[in-house]
């Protein structure tokens, strides 16, 4: 049955209505993506209500977690888009092989980056400038969420394999599963137990043992179309290549970008605690705002590597531009609403009732908002690519976005302008839609149609 459903779905991305692909494989995606940041919103929500120096201490030490989850997703971002050209190539066989191979490199740099960051915490969040109970609690939190990063990356392993193949309901299923544990946890540990900040982490990391479980286990049947099967396994140098020539461009990108906030957050301490909070609050709500642009980019990625696989290049092209329109006008019109002050005041109320948190997280997401139709050129166009198999490009431009335009502008804007803390807000909006350009342009240069991995057809 499984077998079955794998192989209308390839026929659905490779030959049926476009629209209809984008929807079926971008919506579940959204809303597994929104139920992952409800892991970090549901730690934001239950620690606002017991003071803001824990949400201060969450918002500081969670672009270091980032960079790791990061990282160790570029291995299994590589895993999607190479099944997914394979399938598209119709060498199912191949694309079980790059299964095998991926779990083992995932597994294997989850368990290494688990130990070594737990043991130097202490100096990075001392590095972040964090003192007193901001740096206590910042240890608290950070050395027991790195430690869940093994069964993270088996539900992220999951959702590769199943997204390649154009099954986005199981990942959103198994992730919803690890959410309302952890929403149940969450106030049984925090308030119950009193366990403060680390009852949180605690909460977010048993949470996901049970997916993980299930997420190998599921893996491991017969019946899948591509499954792990490790008999008779051996490393293959190609196989090798091949991620470490696609995912490492993506692991370098992501985490850089990552590096990148976590320095702009080192920033906005600067600005004080009250500072601080309002900026992770607005960048949380942020990435819910933009769900639907990295959904459909997401979406994009595997419709793009399945057909790119089996060289239908004008169904490529075709499948980028629909997929551009529906984001970008989805989001010009939430972005219109969402700005609102009486519609965002609320919104950013819910996370926080403190007083002076509450206007700077406001002005924040209201900026946010009404420019988020450019995240709809940033997401789809780097899921063109990285459906490509150009992750090159999009480490470039990831690497540019911060370390370029986001820190030249907020120099720009707090030294010769003098904005004060709205630098940090007009810096994130700048940056995003000055990447978004490039990436577009790039678009139409042609490279990504260069073929970057061999598959015999």
């Amino acid at each position: 049955m499984a077998k079955t459903l794998s192989e209308d779905r390839r026929q659905l991305i490779l030959k049926g209505n476009l629209f209809h692909a984008v929807l079926l494989l971008a919506i579940p995606v959204m809303i597994n993506s929104f139920i992952q940041s409800m892991y970090n919103l549901t730690d934001t929500y239950w620690l606002g209500k017991i003071g803001t120096q824990y949400q201060a201490a969450i918002t500081l030490v969670s672009p270091v977690q980032n960079i790791l989850i990061n990282f160790g997703s570029g291995i299994t971002t590589a895993g999607a888009i190479l099944i997914a050209q394979y399938l598209g190539a119709r060498r199912d066989q191949e694309a079980n092989k790059m299964a095998n191979h991926i779990c083992i490199f995932s597994l294997g740099f989850s368990l290494v980056c688990a130990i070594f960051c737990w043991c130097i915490t202490p100096g990075v969040v001392r590095w972040l400038g964090a003192e007193g109970e901001l740096y206590d609690y910042g240890i608290s939190y950070l050395r027991i969420v790195v430690l869940d990063l093994p069964f993270l990356f088996m539900i992220n392993l999951f959702t590769s394999v199943k997204q390649a193949q154009g099954d986005t309901l199981k990942p959103m299923l198994l992730n919803l599963l690890g959410v309302i544990l952890n929403m149940i946890m969450d106030p049984l540990f925090l308030l119950t137990f009193d366990m403060g900040i680390a009852g949180a982490a605690i909460a977010t990391m048993v949470a996901k043992i049970p997916g993980a479980v299930i997420a190998v286990a599921a893996l491991m049947r017969k019946r899948e179309l591509v499954r792990l099967n490790f008999k008779g396994f051996r490393l293959e140098k190609d196989k090798i290549s091949s991620i470490i020539r696609i995912g490492l461009p993506t692991a370098i990108g992501g985490s850089t970008m990552q590096l990148g906030f976590l320095l702009m957050t080192k920033n906005v301490q600067a600005y004080g605690m009250t500072a601080t909070t309002a900026y992770g609050i607005g960048n949380k709500i942020n990435s819910i705002i933009t769900l639907p642009a990295s959904g459909i980019g997401s979406a994009l990625s595997t419709i793009v590597g399945q057909n790119y696989g089996a060289g239908n290049i004008p169904r490529v092209k075709k499948a980028f531009h629909l997929s551009l329109r529906v984001g970008a006008i989805f989001l010009l019109v939430c972005g219109m609403i969402l700005s609102r002050r009486f519609v965002a005041e609320p919104m950013v109320r819910f996370f926080t009732s403190d007083e002076q948190v509450v206007p700077l997280a406001t002005d924040f997401l209201s900026i946010m908002a009404i420019c988020c139709w450019m995240n709809a050129f940033y997401n789809v166009t780097q899921g063109l690519f990285q459906g490509c198999g150009h992750t090159v490009i999009t480490m470039a431009v990831d690497a540019v976005r911060i370390w370029g335009f986001r820190f030249l502008t907020l120099w720009f804007c707090a030294s010769v302008l003098g904005m004060g803390v709205e630098s940090v807000w007009y810096a994130v909006v700048v940056s995003n839609g000055a990447s978004a350009l490039v990436l577009y342009l790039l678009y139409w240069t042609g490279i990504w149609k260069r073929q970057t991995v061999r598959l015999e057809r």
